[in-house]
């Protein structure tokens, strides 16, 4: 899937990250599912992760809540499953029945649910659990959930006796195509999303499809934001598949689905593969979320959900980048549509001018005091840089009711 000669020239020289993007070659997306050597037999796809901390796999398919897909995971005296009420109550008996075996006891600990509680007070229940029962650092941790879950489960095993095994067990499209993959977990704070964490790679990801079936419409568009990024920065004709099967996959075709999640897990695999801790490449996979964390922040964690926010970013990121002539606006209205047709808001909330560059200054791709967005560089390609503030200050008041 990638070209070594070119990947291998990245890691010389990672201060010429943007052009690299091209490195990552365009997978057909056909119709049938791709099929996979490997048990379960519900497996239909498996992609390869290949970080230079742990190499691991992504296990995608429908029905995977089972034994077979959980073979080979490290094996311990006590577990921990953390979800929380909705989702375990949902999935819960299933994870537990197929771990059962890796394991003498598998304790289980339910946090709130939302990103609210994505915190450090929610962080320390994990914790309170593990010491509680006594686990050592054999222990192994499964984030039963969405990207809350998942992201707060990866910091608790970073921490944890400074470090013990933890598997991504998603059951939302977001944590799905991206937070469960790639080993960035963190927790809030209110200062600034995501701001405290670690990057920490899990053992295994199972993606089991039929987890979908039980979510909401509105997170199921959510996850639909974090899929549509990849085109645009990546690989258009994934993007114009996608326009050919928005409707599908809104309506939770199980094909469609899966060719969405591969190609999805494809692209973020490659470019972690590459850029592991976010030093260069990976930030393109922020496109959107300087726009979309500002989003998110100023209205109070949960009032937006995290996908909500990023495809309201994506509009804007997508105008700032035509003003700017990286890309034409053909390609912005194009995204505008795409993301309106997966059921995602393309307004941006009112908020007070100052207050808009108060939080995207305190954005990790911030430096040296200046705010850096990622902004197309061109059709299916993506480059981190800076922009002046008139003309941020026009693509805001364009795209929401904000005050002087």
């Amino acid at each position: 899937m990638r070209h070594p000669g070119a990947l291998k020239a990245h890691r010389r020289r990672a201060v010429h990250w943007v052009p690299m993007i091209q490195a990552l070659t365009p997978q057909p997306l056909p119709g049938a599912t791709v099929q996979a050597s490997r048990s379960p037999s519900d497996v239909a796809a498996t992609v390869r992760v290949p970080t230079a901390s742990r190499a691991y796999d992504i296990v995608i398919g429908r029905g995977l809540l089972v034994p077979g897909a959980f073979e080979g995971l490290p094996r311990s005296s006590q577990a921990l499953v953390v979800s929380n009420p909705t989702v375990h109550a949902l999935h819960g008996a299933a994870l537990h029945a197929a771990v059962a075996a890796h394991h003498a006891r598998v304790h289980t600990v339910l946090l709130p649910d939302g990103e609210q509680h994505k915190d450090m007070a929610t962080l320390g229940r994990i914790f309170d659990q593990l010491l509680q029962h006594g686990c050592d650092r054999k222990t192994v941790l499964y984030a039963l959930g969405g990207g809350v879950v998942g992201d707060m489960t990866g910091f608790a095993a970073a921490c944890y006796m400074r470090g013990v095994p933890f598997v991504q067990v998603p059951t939302t499209l977001l944590a799905q195509v991206d937070s469960s993959v790639g080993g960035k977990t963190a927790v809030n704070h209110p200062l600034g999303k995501n701001m405290i964490g670690a990057f920490y790679q899990p053992e295994r990801v199972v993606v089991s499809l039929d987890t979908l079936d039980t979510l909401p419409p509105r997170e199921l568009s959510a996850g639909l934001a974090e899929v549509i990024k990849y085109g645009p920065i990546a690989d258009m004709a994934f993007f114009e598949w996608l326009e050919s099967h928005m409707e599908a996959l809104r309506a939770r075709d199980p094909a469609a689905l899966v060719q969405a999640v591969r190609r999805s897990c494809e692209i973020k695999a490659e470019v972690v593969g590459v850029d592991e801790r976010e030093s260069g490449l990976r930030a393109i996979l922020n496109f959107g979320h300087t726009f979309g964390h500002a989003i998110e922040a100023g209205q109070g964690y949960g009032a937006w959900l995290h996908g909500e926010a990023v495809g309201c970013g994506m509009v804007m990121a997508a105008d700032l980048s035509a003003r700017l002539g990286l890309a034409d606006g053909e390609l912005a209205a194009r995204i505008r549509q795409l993301v309106a047709r997966a059921g995602l808001p393309v307004a941006a909330p009112a908020m007070p001018m100052a207050r808009w560059f108060e939080l995207m200054a305190v954005d990790k791709k911030a430096a040296d005091g200046a705010i850096r967005y990622v902004l197309l560089d061109g059709p299916g390609k993506a480059q981190m840089r800076g922009a002046d503030r008139a003309l941020v200050e026009a693509v805001i008041r364009q795209h929401s009711a904000a005050g002087a």
